[in-house]
């Protein structure tokens, strides 16, 4: 971004005190910073309240670089030595404030949700687009009221297209978001049983995904997964093109190979291409085709888009295969973690091929609400010792799959840890993983497995 301090006060609705008006149409801002810490020269500081009153480092921004800061009317202990915008509330302006730059920039807006696979297929589509469009597109997790308006104000003015990641744990956020970016195309790649704490059942989870299409434009385009119901049911209207599975569908998959690293299929629209990307896992590949329906929406040459994803890089932690230490080979995919997730992954870990053990490592899933202990246990069916050799489990509500396999392991190769034996767990994987083994990662954020991870590397 790049706009005058007086720019930036118009487009929230501050004013502006006349005796600065020189001050503020000569001040650059060039970024935006929440943290103090990432505040650098040319950097407008917003001051949030979280845990801490973002207000109480204000002069922290000021001393890393900030040229200037929003700040709550009538906060105590405004600066006097460094350029104020008075603000109702600092998070609200920086939603105006990105609402504004985005109208300025004025790219295609492609916004992606699901209850997997998003943060995947967002960057498969950018890689795609940015054949052929200045593209900029979602970094890591920032997916949410605050996380939105710092992608957008973090593209350059040339932008021609923003790829868009959605997330949402409560009703109406999706609504929000969407009204916030008034997406060109909306992407929702599945529905599963993330926050179903929050929502109840998978009915209620589609009903809140559908809401993605609240701020489509009135000639917007919605592409969903065509094979599951509850989205192909609430779609109608919109008349979604649809990717999936099923010859119906507008971009259908006609076949596939599986691998550890890669994955090749391919698709009805052009029998004699095959896509490969560097991922494991049909579930990947459905990510893929959504990446692909966006593509020809864009009028991508199909070889360009098979090109971009075989080379394309997914967000770290997202389905990544990493060397241990000792010469395995570890898939870390510790980011998130929910039932249908977890399904899908240990169905396609037991089927990469490898002369070593199978080992996987599950910590648990979060904000499953009173179905925890019924959604856990539900693992079972994608665990057997013929096809994955050890399970280590981490984590309260992993004690309901720990008493579901009792009966299908042994003790030597059923491992339960409480969560303050975090430390002991990676000692007992050091100790027991080998050369050429495969150790499957996964866990909800908040399990902290990105220490595990550490530990076996």
């Amino acid at each position: 971004m790049k706009m005058t301090l007086s720019e930036i006060a118009q487009a929230v609705g501050a004013m502006i005190p006349e005796n600065q008006l020189n001050q503020f149409q000569q001040t650059m801002i060039t970024n935006v910073a929440i943290d103090s810490r990432h505040a650098e020269l040319g950097s407008l500081f917003v001051p949030l309240q979280g845990t801490r009153d973002g207000h109480d480092f204000v002069a922290n921004a000021q001393a890393t670089g900030a040229v200037a800061t929003f700040w709550q009317t009538g906060h105590p202990n405004r600066p006097t030595n460094l350029l104020v915008v008075d603000v109702d509330d600092p998070l609200v302006a920086l939603q105006g404030l990105a609402k504004y730059y985005l109208m300025k920039v004025n790219p295609k807006v492609i916004a992606v949700t699901g209850s997997n696979g998003k943060t995947t297929t967002k960057d498969m589509i950018a890689a795609i687009l940015a054949t052929q469009n200045r593209t900029a597109k979602t970094q890591g997790n920032h997916n949410n009221g605050i996380g939105v308006p710092l992608t957008i104000l973090e593209m350059a003015t040339n932008t021609e297209v923003l790829v868009v990641e959605m997330g949402m744990d409560r009703p109406g956020q999706l609504t929000f978001l969407s009204k916030m970016v008034e997406p060109d195309v909306a992407v929702i790649t599945m529905i599963g049983e993330a926050h179903i704490e929050f929502f109840g059942t998978r009915d209620k989870i589609a009903d809140a995904k559908i809401e993605i299409t609240n701020g489509l434009k009135e000639d917007g385009v919605l592409i969903i997964n065509g094979d599951e119901p509850l989205l192909t049911s609430r779609a109608e209207k919109w008349q979604p093109l649809t990717f999936g599975n099923h010859d119906d569908n507008y971009l259908y998959k006609t076949s596939m190979k599986l691998g550890a690293e890669y994955s090749e299929f391919t698709v009805d629209r052009w029998p004699d291409l095959t896509f490969k990307i560097p991922m494991m896992g049909e579930f990947n590949i459905m990510n893929a085709m959504a990446a692909l329906t966006v593509g020809r929406l864009f009028h991508i040459a199909p070889e360009k888009m098979a090109e971009a994803l075989v080379d394309f890089q997914p967000t770290e932690n997202r389905n990544q295969w990493v060397k241990s230490d000792c010469g395995a080979m570890i898939l870390s995919d510790v980011y998130n973690s929910n039932p249908t997730a977890v399904h899908k992954i240990l169905q396609s870990f037991a089927q990469v091929a490898g002369t070593g053990h199978h080992i996987a490592v599950l910590g648990d899933m979060l904000e499953l609400g009173e179905k925890s202990a019924e959604l856990h246990a539900g693992l079972a069916t994608d665990l057997s010792p013929e096809k994955i050799d050890e399970v280590y489990l981490y984590g309260p509500e992993m004690k309901a799959l720990y008493e579901a396999l009792q009966d299908d392991y042994t003790p030597e190769q059923l491992h339960y840890y409480p969560v303050s034996e975090q430390q002991q767990l990676i000692k007992d994987l050091q100790i027991n993983s080998h050369y050429r083994d495969l150790i499957l990662l996964k866990a909800s954020n908040g399990m902290h497995f990105d220490r595990v991870l550490k530990g076996l590397l």
